[in-house]
């Protein structure tokens, strides 16, 4: 077969698509890893740390603080300066962030640190809106199927390698293998990633960053934090509610901004404020999985119901849910190409869904959570390819970046939400298993999650549905491969 115009121009450059998508899937693998890398020592952190239990707890939210508001401004400074320089910038972010954990063993240094591999979170969505300017445009929606999976891989893999390394290793070497992957990330992207001109002249709305990061900040910690500080507490709802409030300034600033960080005009257009709302369903259902099924594989055999697995065991059965969306990843190409980022979505979903009823029905045997995990993974990997590819379908080049890093976002709001829905489900029925033990949750109580998760994923399903059917694909296959020629040099 005749190489394409894109091919030929990237292959010019010296970059071979193929080790682009290689790089890129790796990078983002790598970076997703570290949402899950101090879970397995979560319980150890006050002692590690020398501080209490509710301090210890910020080092896991930190990150997913530091996840959510980089995504958006990584997004945008990436439209702004040019993809490569932003990806580099992330990878040497995630570099520094390992290198200060790695050295620290108190709390402020670590949060420091883990706040700086969440903000290396905006690689992602930086690499998938990138993929699309320098591969064949007969392979993008391999490409962006590939990386998108990687969000879900990378998170699921982490839990046992984490869990491996901290059980034979000092807890400091999770930090290390973390610095030696974020080493080969930055080198990668140098030497890797080709120069593409994709810089847009624009100024860098500061005002509107701190907005966004102010007004998040305070409502991901109220929602993250509301079920140990109460769901009624004036900490809780005085959060909350602040956040909402400097959220809705934010938007009335952006509106009037000339070069807003978020053009929430673009934002509101139907096929990506219905993409956004399935992204946070979507997202939700993926974390529901990832908080319900560890605490159930490690629940002691005792109970009756709980497997009573060590937690590298259970990490170790939730691995092939995470290489679940790297199989889907030719699947989710073809659902794409053949049917249309709206039905792949759809279809996502709904496999979700199904996932989650078998997971309610599928509880008594590890291999049996295996089984359901894996088929919900499957509709998380497919539903996950299919996000990226509508927005960018239905923005102009110059915002790309920044609106995959909003749906990032709504992805990242979704398992927030997840975590503390959860959370609130598992404690509302509970039971002991002797006078003086801690409460623990029930069967029902499980299942009633697993429930909970169904019906998100099956509601963004059907918002999937709602988005705007593509009418001209043809005339989108003619634009990527023709921007990219141009763009490439």
């Amino acid at each position: 077969m005749q190489e394409t115009s894109t091919e030929a121009a990237a292959t010019a450059r010296g970059g071979n698509p193929w080790l682009i998508v290689a790089v890129l899937g790796f990078s983002g693998l790598c970076v997703a890893l570290m949402q899950s890398l101090v879970i397995p020592i979560q319980s150890e952190l006050p002692h590690l740390l020398s501080t209490s239990a509710s301090n210890a707890s910020w080092v896991l939210t930190s990150t997913l603080l530091g996840g959510a508001v980089a995504m958006p401004v990584a997004g945008r400074l990436a439209d702004m300066f040019g993809k490569r320089p932003v990806l580099v910038a992330e990878a040497g972010l995630l570099l520094v962030g390992s290198l200060v954990c790695a050295l620290s063993s108190s709390l402020v240094p670590m949060l420091a640190g883990r706040v700086l591999q969440g903000v290396a979170m905006g690689y992602i969505p930086v690499a998938i809106s990138f993929v699309r300017e320098v591969v064949p445009a007969r392979v993008v929606n391999a490409a962006t199927a590939t990386i998108s999976a990687t969000l879900g891989v990378g998170a699921a893999l982490g839990l046992p390698l984490a869990a491996w390394i901290a059980q034979d290793h000092n807890w400091h070497a999770l930090f290390w293998v973390s610095a030696v992957l974020a080493t080969a990330i930055t080198v990668f992207s140098l030497v890797a990633l080709p120069h593409v001109r994709d810089a847009h002249a624009a100024h860098l709305d500061v005002v509107g960053a701190i907005g966004l990061a102010v007004g998040l900040v305070a409502v991901l910690v109220g929602v993250s934090k509301g079920n140990d500080w109460g769901w009624t507490s004036a900490t809780t709802l005085g959060l909350i509610a602040a956040g909402v409030v400097v959220l809705f300034a934010w938007a009335a600033f952006e509106l009037r901004h000339r070069d807003p960080l978020v053009d929430l005009r673009t934002t509101a257009a139907r096929p990506v404020l219905l993409t956004n709302i399935a992204a946070l369903l979507i997202g939700f259902g993926m974390m529901a999985q990832s908080i319900v099924v560890p605490q159930l594989l490690e629940m002691p055999a005792e109970t009756g119901y709980g497997l009573g697995q060590t937690v590298l065991a259970a990490g170790l059965w939730l691995a092939p849910a995470g290489l679940m969306m790297m199989v889907f990843a030719p699947v989710s190409s073809f659902l794409l190409t053949r049917f249309g980022g709206r039905t792949a979505l759809a279809l996502g979903g709904a496999v979700l869904a199904v996932g989650y009823v078998c997971a309610a029905v599928l509880l008594h045997a590890p291999w049996q959570l295996a089984l359901a995990t894996c088929i919900a993974s499957a509709g998380v990997g497919i539903g996950y390819a299919a996000m990226p590819t509508i927005i960018l379908e239905n923005v102009p080049l110059t915002e790309a970046a920044s609106s995959v890093g909003v749906n990032s976002l709504m992805r990242s709001v979704g398992t927030t939400i997840a975590g503390a829905v959860m959370a609130v489900v598992l404690t509302s029925k509970t039971t002991t298993l002797a006078p003086g033990l801690p409460q623990i949750p029930t069967l029902d109580a499980f299942r009633l999650c697993f429930v909970v998760g169904a019906a998100a994923a099956a509601v963004g399903a059907i918002v999937a549905m709602l988005v705007p059917r593509r009418v001209r694909r043809d005339e989108v296959a003619t634009e990527a491969e023709a921007v990219p020629e141009a763009a490439v040099h």
